[in-house]
């Protein structure tokens, strides 16, 4: 027998806004019982548990998201993105179109975005 992963749990200080902004980066609801005062919020059809906890963040990640823009270019998500209140930690974008870009959601948690699969065709 063995084992599978029922969700991937994030620790943030407030887990409700970290949630909405996931939610809203992948157009997944937050699990309709999860409110603003809770301290544990599902994004259910991602797996994604945030969960309030009263340590900070300190270090770089140790596991992070690759994105890959599902209907735009990696550049017109990064834009979204920061609309949404991410903010840009590393750029490695190459002249030639390549590369990807670090970004962190508000609480300063790093994931990646990377060419779409339209863009890697090319």
């Amino acid at each position: 027998m063995t084992s599978s992963i029922r969700h991937v749990t994030i620790d943030c200080a407030d887990a409700y806004a970290v949630a909405d902004f996931w939610s809203r980066v992948l157009g997944q609801p937050l699990h309709e019982d999860d409110g603003e005062e809770d301290e544990e919020v599902l994004i259910e059809a991602a797996g994604l548990l945030f969960v309030t906890v009263p340590e900070a963040k300190t270090v770089k990640n140790r596991l992070h998201f690759d994105l890959q823009p599902q209907d735009r270019t990696r550049d017109e998500e990064v834009d979204r993105l920061l609309a949404l209140g991410a903010s840009i930690i590393d750029d490695q974008r190459t002249g030639d179109g390549m590369g990807w870009v670090v970004l962190a959601d508000p609480e300063g948690n790093e994931f990646c975005v990377e060419r779409s699969e339209a863009e890697r065709e090319d």
